[in-house]
């Protein structure tokens, strides 16, 4: 394109085109643009520049689709915006855009197709307006309305509707359904008369409340009700007028709530003596009752018969000597506490406590003395809480610090014993390892003799490094050394180096399937891990082959090991990777059954897995998966207790 100024369409314009131009270059609210009949840009608007970021020298001359979510690119938006235009003459959408910044915004858009006098197409006119906060102002009203609805029809406890003008039911919430019996499609278009007695109804009382709504705003009312069973509740209502934007009344808003259960306890407290409301019967993790001004029970809740064993057909009546321990009672425990009671105005304590069984407890005791209104001593509220699950939850962290203790002596002294052990015997293995050099040619005897020794040396080597290793894992100090390497070379070379011990097994190692595979690992523990359970396998599979395979898995490396051994007990398979764990047929193998829990420690550390099961014409399997990529940097081979 021939250089131009951005602001500026191509042309010669006459005085009047001038002066829309810049009349539309004025407009910074709407983004107002042309496109040529593929859909370039071709000018650009001060409000296009605003909404959209780009300036006219970013934007001229590139296609549309720029302002467009890769989403309708792909599904023809852009296309199908132009053909309705050039068919049809205008296109209208709303939709998401994008800024230069890569910001979404909700935008109105109007495509103009814009022809000559022959009526040739010439381009497009692109009108944009950015309605984001509008839209972001509806989003938020329509979740503010839908929260309400939900609001209003999840609550349970409050009958909540709508009336029209006329006292007909229009809304139905779930407590309206619960609390009256009606449901929605029963009662919706129905008078509110229905809930009325019909007393209430001869008198005119639901209109009467109506029209007060009317007058005053609101109005709130206690009465009967009646259910649609026939039953009655005592209510509580409170009626809205509900006007609109003209001051117009479109209805009411009724809000209902069931004080049947209130009134009938507002009732019963009223008949009753002083000392029942003091009570909460309910309560059952607390003993709560009252004493008479001689010490002798005169009520009893179902915490107290809990904690007890006595009924209340069993206390009441009865003092309150009974639920002390005889030395206590020896000692007129019971009517000292509650003359300190009386005197200092609250006796609180942590003491023995007797059941009905005679069995003891450990109890905290509150014990409150009550007087009337005129002062006069009524008698005694005693709360008393049972301490035994918390006094044996106590222990139990008491325990639980002690064997946790135990668990960190234990890991100190076995790391303390192998870090000591592994210099002798490595000095010892030196000179075995010098002795059977420079004694090839004496005599079989001395010669086996010294082969044993060496094969010992290196068995209590491989055991004091297991230990070494779950020291390593219990403090944390396992860190992986990552090198990026062949997961097959590997796996090639330790079959190399174990060779011998496969021949003196009788067992054949085989390499049954394997691809080149490179991924981030710590080599030497990798090794490790592959010799453990090769070592296994001579073992407990000797005399029977043994088969490899490494393959890719998504983004994973698996490598498998299989036996035709005996296999493993089905029931040792889960705790197979435990520490100091071993299959129960397997033991007279010997061991200390650290290998395969340093192996699965190992593995986990680089973000894999390892796995156990047997084959189903018999033999283990063992499969270890390895992602190709490091764990994250610093991870270790920690792992909590």
């Amino acid at each position: 394109m021939p250089e131009q100024n951005p602001r500026r369409w191509a042309g010669h314009a006459s005085p009047d085109e001038e002066l829309a131009r810049l009349l539309i270059e004025s407009i910074d609210n709407y983004a107002i643009f042309m496109l040529d009949p593929s859909g370039r840009v071709e000018s650009w608007n001060s409000g296009a520049e605003r909404i959209k970021g780009y300036s006219a020298g970013e934007v001229l001359g590139r296609h549309f689709s720029l302002f467009y979510p890769p989403g309708e690119i792909i599904a023809g938006k852009c296309e199908y915006a132009l053909r309705c235009a050039t068919e049809q003459g205008r296109f209208t959408d709303e939709g998401w855009r994008l800024r230069k910044n890569g910001e979404r915004f909700w935008a109105s858009v109007t495509l103009t197709a814009m022809r000559d006098a022959t009526g040739q197409l010439r381009g497009f006119a692109k009108i944009t307006k950015d309605l984001t906060e509008r839209r972001l102002a509806e989003e938020q009203l329509r979740r503010s309305e839908e929260q309400f609805r939900l609001l209003v029809s999840g609550v349970k406890d409050y009958a909540i509707f709508m009336l029209d003008t006329e006292g007909r039911v229009l809304t139905w919430n779930s407590g309206a359904q619960r609390i009256k019996g009606y449901e929605a499609r029963e009662i919706i278009g129905q008078s509110l008369s229905r809930f009325y007695t019909d007393e209430a109804v001869a008198l005119g009382r639901p209109w009467d409340l109506l029209g007060e709504a009317a007058r005053h705003g609101r109005v709130e009312d206690e009465g009967w009700r009646v259910r649609k069973d026939g039953s009655l509740i005592w209510a509580n209502v409170v009626i809205t007028a509900v006007y609109d934007e003209t001051g117009k009344l479109r209805g009411f808003a009724k809000v209902t709530r069931d004080l049947s259960e209130r009134r009938k306890v507002e009732e019963r407290l009223r008949r009753s003596e002083e000392r029942f409301r003091l009570l909460v019967s309910s309560v059952r993790d607390y003993a709560i009752f009252m004493l008479d001004t001689d010490g002798r029970v005169m009520t009893w809740n179902e915490g107290a018969a809990s904690i007890t064993g006595y009924t209340a057909k069993e206390i009441v009546g009865e003092p309150v000597a009974l639920l002390y321990p005889p030395e206590e009672v020896a000692k007129n425990k019971p009517a000292l506490d509650i003359e300190t009671a009386k005197r200092e105005g609250r006796l609180e304590e942590e003491g023995w406590r007797l059941r009905k069984d005679g069995t003891t407890y450990q109890a905290r005791v509150t014990l409150s003395p009550v007087y009337d209104a005129t002062g006069a001593l009524m008698g005694f509220a005693k709360v008393t809480r049972d301490l035994t699950e918390s006094k044996r939850a106590e222990d139990e962290r008491v325990r639980l610090a002690q064997a946790q203790e135990a668990i960190r002596m234990r890991d100190e002294f076995l790391s303390i014993a192998s870090h000591e052990l592994k210099t002798p015997l490595t000095a010892l293995q030196l000179q075995l390892q010098s002795m059977r050099e420079r004694l090839d040619a004496v005599e079989p005897k001395t010669h086996a003799k010294l082969e044993r020794a060496v094969r010992s040396t290196e068995r209590l080597s491989d055991l004091i490094e297991k230990l070494l290793d779950v020291s390593r894992l219990s403090s944390g100090q396992l860190t992986l050394h990552l090198e990026r390497f062949d997961l097959l070379t590997a796996v090639n070379d330790v079959t190399e180096r174990l060779r011998e011990a496969a021949t003196h097994a009788s067992c054949e190692v085989r390499l049954q399937s394997g691809q080149p595979i490179e991924g981030d690992w710590d080599r030497l523990r990798i090794e490790q891990v592959l010799t453990n359970l090769l070592s296994n396998a001579f073992k407990y599979a000797a005399g029977s082959p043994i088969e490899l395979s490494v393959s890719r898995e998504g983004p994973d490396a698996r490598l498998v090991v299989t036996d035709k051994g005996p296999g493993i007990p089905e029931k040792d398979l889960p705790r197979l990777f435990g520490r100091f764990e071993r299959a129960a047929s397997i033991r007279h193998y010997g061991g200390l059954g650290l290998g395969l829990y340093v192996s699965r420690e190992i593995v986990e550390a680089h973000g894999g897995s390892i796995s156990a099961s047997n084959q189903p014409g018999g033999g283990a399997c063992f499969t270890i998966r390895l992602p190709a990529v490091p764990p994250a940097q610093g991870e270790t081979a920690s792992r909590p207790e």
